[in-house]
C-alpha cells in the first residue's frame, strides 16, 4: 500500500518491541507501530493476543520511504533480525502470536515477498527451511500505548539487554549503509 510518498508493511518476527526497535532505525523509515494482525477479533488486547486465542501476531507496521528503502531491502532486514525457521517461537517467546509472519498490503508486495524468501532460501542464511508466512493484509490493531517505542523508552529492561541489543548489534554490522546515524 502506498500513501502519498510512503509505503506500508507488516511484519511480524517473534515479539514486536524487537522488530520495532530494529526499524525505528532505519533510514527512510518514517514510523514504526508495534501491533496486532491477522486475528479473529477487532480491536484485540494484549492480554486477549497473548492468550493464543484470537489469531493475531504481534506485528510492526512500517510506514517508509521507498525512494530511500525499497520493500526488498525492509524485507532483507526482517529475514536477518529474526529467526525465521522456528514455527510459532523467537525465543523463549512462544505461540503462534510470535510466528513469523508478512502480510502484503499488494499484489506487487507478494511477489517481492515471496521471491525474496525464495532467495533468502537458496542464500544458506539459514540451515533449516524457512516457515514465514506470506499472507493478504487484512487489518491492524495498534498495541497499547505502553507497548510503543519500548525499547527507546526500557533500554535497560532486562528483556531489551538480552534479546533487543543483539539484534540492533547484528544491525549495525549488517546493514550499516540502511542506518540513520
Amino acid at each position: 500500500m502506498v500513501t502519498n510518498r510512503f509505503e506500508i508493511a507488516t511484519l511480524g518476527g517473534g515479539c514486536f518491541w524487537c522488530l520495532e526497535a530494529v526499524y525505528q532505525l532505519v533510514k527512510g523509515v518514517e514510523q514504526v507501530v508495534s501491533g496486532y494482525a491477522g486475528g479473529e477479533i477487532a480491536h484485540p488486547t494484549y492480554e486477549q493476543v497473548c492468550s493464543g486465542s484470537t489469531g493475531h501476531a504481534e506485528v510492526v507496521q512500517i510506514s517508509f520511504n521507498p525512494e530511500v528503502i525499497s520493500f526488498e531491502n525492509i524485507l532483507e532486514i526482517f529475514w536477518h533480525v529474526h529467526d525465521p525457521t522456528t514455527l510459532n517461537r523467537q525465543g523463549n517467546d512462544i505461540g503462534t502470536q510470535y510466528r513469523s509472519v508478512i502480510f502484503y498490503h499488494t499484489e506487487r508486495q507478494e511477489s517481492i515477498a515471496r521471491q525474496s524468501k525464495e532467495n533468502t532460501e537458496r542464500s544458506g542464511l539459514w540451515n533449516s527451511p524457512i516457515v514465514t508466512e506470506i499472507v493478504p493484509f487484512v487489518n491492524f490493531y495498534p498495541a497499547e500505548s505502553y507497548h510503543q517505542d519500548y525499547y527507546r523508552n526500557h533500554p535497560e529492561q532486562l528483556y531489551c539487554t538480552v534479546m533487543i541489543s543483539p539484534k540492533l548489534d547484528k544491525l549495525r554490522s549488517k546493514f550499516a549503509h540502511h542506518l540513520d546515524n
